[in-house]
């Protein structure tokens, strides 16, 4: 292909310089004296000179002790100032992050172990009885093994005194970083019952801060808190470290969620931005309605996960911010819609139009493969599509080890998400259910998310989950899983209420009905299906 210019250059210096790090280190230049985090829980603040100091104790320590490019740094850990010193010195090495969900059972991590064989764990001394048994049962065992926290754990060495070994100053590498480095790795938190390892390269971390700069919008002058954990990409990448670092703003770091706690922070640290979940902030809200506290730093809010309801929406604007975002995505291609504080209210069930730099379609269904991403479905609200996302410039398109899974959710330069849902002629996309979700009764196709609309509408009940049970008759039973509100709530009450309800024919009617005290969820708030159709598989042997 021929240029009008010297294409080289251009190429050398964008591939080279273009980098999560230097962004940072733009402005630990410019910001030095600046704060760039605070541990809410100690009290304890970093200016950006400060904070670099720390990150580059940890990766002078990482590089005297024998790591090399592309090594995997795995760490276990809450929201804490340990996590930004790993995560930075991750990207100062040429490592690989690989923050890993610290609910995980000891067998499932052992497994992450054996899939990514990082060089260097580091875990939070609370995890230390889970990250014992996770050894004992791995065929791989990390090189050095690093801890923090209040405890002592299993033939480790303390994250503090390991860093005190370290230099402050910048490391020198001999390699020069690419923008197609893998910086960080995420396992997906899951729908499904398998692990995928997510690799996200530094120009994808750099236009994924500038995707939430761009639609928050985030300055350096903006304190973001981040009400979950960072070890999915909704918590690094949005209100977390990788945006808010990369702009010159300010990390709130909370260690874990307690509304009251998090109410307090916002107040004390004049926070602007807060990011979590559906069900966080409706923890959030109960506890301001409470007992309110001045909360006139916020700037705006980012939820995750499923969009609010017409009346929460409004209940939220007026308790914490009108400017109120709701976003869809996957670890594989962050965030790719956005339910929008202009948008129009009446649209607030949907998931909100595609990301500014972002291409979302909805094509036909095809159980088994891919459907064409040229054959659309309707844009009339009614024929059901899977969810499709072209996000390039924040997804490498592929999953690490693992063939098999990339070839089967990445076609033609899409990722094939596994939702089905509809869109209008405006583009607003809902979310209906997942792919594997749907339950197939009697030839008719039923997706779950629309009877647990229904069922969510209760005035006695707090969530549900709908799930296909196997059923010699009809191939498989509509059956409902209720956590109450109300313990008065009843059987026949929720029967009542679905033959009643006017978006319930009767081929979608539960057949049975449940009460249990609590639902499986993801990390980022998601029901997991997969986990009560196990149970229900258990019960029914």
């Amino acid at each position: 292909m021929a240029f009008t210019y010297d294409v080289e250059s251009f190429r050398d210096s964008f591939e080279h310089e273009t980098t999560w790090l230097n962004g940072f280190l733009r402005n630990v230049a410019r910001y030095w004296k600046k704060q760039a985090a605070r541990c809410a829980d100690t009290g304890q603040t970093w200016t950006y000179r400060e904070l670099n100091e720390d990150a580059n104790r940890l990766a002078n320590a990482f590089l005297a002790d024998g790591l090399k490019k592309n090594d995997v740094i795995m760490y276990i850990l809450f929201n804490s100032p340990e996590f930004l010193f790993c995560y930075l010195a991750g990207h100062k090495t040429g490592a690989i992050n690989c923050p890993i969900n610290y609910r995980l059972a000891p067998g499932e991590l052992a497994l992450l172990l054996e899939d990514s064989r990082p060089e260097f764990l580091v875990y939070d001394t609370f995890f230390a009885d889970t990250v014992n048994k996770a050894l004992e049962m791995s065929s791989f065992r990390p090189r050095r093994i690093l801890c923090c926290g209040r405890g002592t754990g299993p033939a480790c060495m303390p994250l503090k005194d390991y860093m005190d070994q370290g230099s402050t100053e910048d490391p020198v590498i001999a390699k020069k970083k690419h923008i197609y480095d893998e910086t960080t790795r995420l396992y997906t938190s899951g729908t499904t019952n398998r692990a995928k390892a997510v690799p996200i390269n530094s120009i994808n971390e750099v236009f994924s801060a500038h995707d939430v700069i761009m639609h928050y919008p985030l300055n350096s002058e903006d304190r973001t808190l981040n009400l979950t954990p960072w070890f999915h990409r909704g918590g690094i990448h949005i209100g977390g470290p990788t945006a808010t670092l990369y702009v010159g703003g300010e990390v709130v770091i909370m260690r874990e969620f307690k509304p009251r706690t998090a109410l307090d922070i916002i107040r004390n640290c004049n926070v602007t931005y807060i990011t979590g979940v559906p069900s966080i902030f409706r923890l959030l809200a109960r506890a301001q309605m409470a007992s309110p506290v001045d909360l006139s730093s916020l700037r705006g809010l980012c939820s995750m996960g499923s969009p609010f309801s017409r009346a929460e929406l409004l209940e939220y604007r007026g308790l914490f911010s009108q400017n109120i975002l709701n976003g869809y995505g996957t670890t594989e291609t962050f965030v790719n819609t956005y339910m929008r504080p202009f948008s129009p209210i009446e649209k607030c069930a949907s998931t909100g139009q595609a990301c500014i730099d972002d291409e979302v379609r909805l094509v036909k269904v095809v159980p088994d493969g891919h459907g064409e991403p040229d054959d659309l479905v309707k844009k009339d609200n009614h024929e059901i599509g899977e969810i499709i996302i072209k996000a390039p410039h924040k997804s490498t398109g592929c999953y690490v080890n693992n063939p098999e899974m990339t070839a089967k959710k990445f076609y033609k330069n899409f990722h094939y998400t596994g939702d089905i849902g509809i869109w209008d002629e405006d583009g607003f996309i809902t979310v209906l259910s997942r792919k594997d979700d749907m339950i197939i009764c009697s030839g008719e196709n039923i997706y779950p998310a629309q009877i647990e609309a229904a069922l969510n509408e209760h005035p006695k009940v707090a969530e549900s989950a709908v799930i296909g049970v196997p059923d010699k008759l009809h191939g498989q039973c509509v059956t409902a899983y209720v956590v109450p509100l109300d313990n008065s709530l009843t059987v026949a009450e929720l029967k009542d209420w679905c033959a009643s309800h006017p978006m319930l024919p009767p081929y979608k009617r539960p057949r049975a009905y449940s009460l249990v005290e609590s639902l499986p969820h993801t990390a980022t708030g998601k029901l997991m299906h997969y986990k009560i159709r196990e149970q229900a598989n258990k019960a029914g042997k």
